[in-house]
């Protein structure tokens, strides 16, 4: 039977159309596919590990950016390289970044610079991912209303770069691993809460808030609680920034777990301890509180006041550390005040006051050396006397323990004499 002219085009076009239907449905599958949408909300689906081009993250940012009402975007691949810059995350309705592969890890060691997400837009939340290698920063906070959670991120310059301008956000339950800087703060940003985050081993600090105008908003600290930090060089540094810390555990801290410059800081219930040096510093600072934190086997000082007034160490609970506490060339005109603190079983000095003017109330000191040992200091021809003024203090010598480290006050960030 002979097939007509007719029948052969009619053949060709319904191939045709099949071609183009199996391209499309093989294109669907790696594309940034929106996967619903209502009210003009979309949800992108993320399908492709590459830098860009259909399905990546880049395309989803894009799509986000573009919606109606708010974005979401799912990741379903376990790796993503980024290489370029990626879009800001920005919606006026919100983003909500969510990985579902798990481990899904962003890594970023090909990028030039600039943050891996900029958080440009309000009401944006990431959730579930790690991002690694960061030459820069992994997020770039610098709009309200942000919430991270469940995320990892690791062998970043910085974790979260968080702009002056940045507030109302909860960073809660994240990883910061082995960064320079865990988590770093401009100013003191209004209803901001860190809360139940590990940080460890990061090179500089794990939380790092200074600036060097005063910034102290005492009626809206950062807040800073129930972290766990574990072998940062510094645990928390705060300098002219109003910090809350609060409930923290800083263990194995390289150089001091808290150390604070400036004013507007509060340290409060927090637990310190196996430090290679000093536990709390307050260096130059001015109307801190240090209250009601349990401090232990910290190589040198347990709490050193350096330089300070009107620093207020109260109800503190320190054992088995090399020191105590010291007070060194304070304000005599505004002495900072120890009071009800308990310091027992350490192997040098109890307190120890070099060229300064402390209150001493209602403290009990038991050391194997000297509870007590104040110091002159020379300063050229210029002696600045130690003159700390005592009341109803308890001071005890107690037996040297088995265990005898040496008495190396370098450690302490004092010169030996």
């Amino acid at each position: 039977m002979r097939i007509s002219h007719r029948t052969v085009l009619g053949l060709g076009a319904l191939l045709l159309l099949g071609a183009f239907v199996f391209l499309a449905r093989s294109y669907k599958h790696t594309r940034a596919e929106p996967v619903g949408e209502s009210e003009g909300s979309v949800s992108v689906a993320v399908t492709n590990s590459a830098d860009r081009g259909p399905g990546s993250l880049r395309e989803a940012l894009f799509i986000a950016a573009g919606a109606r009402g708010r974005a979401t975007i799912l990741i379903r691949v376990d790796h993503i390289a980024v290489e370029t810059a990626l879009p800001p995350l920005v919606n006026a309705h919100g983003v909500t970044l969510n990985a579902q592969a798990p481990g899904t890890t962003i890594d970023a060691h090909a990028l030039a610079g600039g943050a891996v997400f900029d958080v440009a837009g309000v009401n944006t939340s990431i959730t579930g991912v790690t991002i690694r290698n960061c030459p820069d920063a992994a997020v770039l906070l610098r709009a309200g209303r942000f919430r991270l959670m469940s995320t990892t991120i690791e062998s970043c310059d910085v974790g979260i770069d968080i702009a002056e301008n940045a507030s109302d956000f909860l960073l809660e339950r994240n990883r910061f691993i082995r960064n320079r800087i865990g988590i770093r703060f401009a100013a003191t940003n209004r209803n901001a809460t860190l809360a139940r985050n590990e940080f460890v081993e990061n090179a500089d600090g794990g939380v790092w808030a200074v600036r060097g105008a005063l910034d102290l908003r005492k009626d809206a600290p950062i807040s800073v609680r129930s972290n766990k930090f574990d072998g940062d060089r510094a645990g928390i540094v705060a300098g002219n920034v109003s910090l809350l810390i609060e409930d923290n555990d800083l263990d194995r801290s390289r150089e001091a777990a808290v150390h604070l410059v400036g004013a507007g800081a509060v340290v409060r219930g927090n637990r310190i301890r196996d430090g290679a040096a000093m536990g709390i510093v307050a260096e130059n600072a001015r109307d801190a509180l240090v209250e009601n934190n349990e401090l232990d086997h910290l190589a040198a000082y347990a709490i050193m006041v350096r330089g300070s007034a009107n620093v207020l160490i109260r109800a503190n609970r320190i054992h088995n550390c090399g020191y105590g506490m010291a007070f060194v060339l304070g304000d005599e005109a505004h002495p900072s005040t120890a009071v009800d603190n308990s310091l027992i079983a350490l192997r040098h000095y109890g307190i120890d006051v070099i060229g300064d003017s402390p209150i001493l109330r209602g403290n009990r000191v038991y050391a194997q050396v000297a509870p007590l040992h104040t110091e002159d200091f020379e300063q050229g021809a210029k002696k600045i006397h130690a003159n700390p003024f005592l009341d109803n203090n308890t001071f005890e010598v107690i037996a040297p323990s088995v265990a005898v480290e040496t008495n190396d006050r370098s450690k302490a960030g004092i010169a030996p004499r």
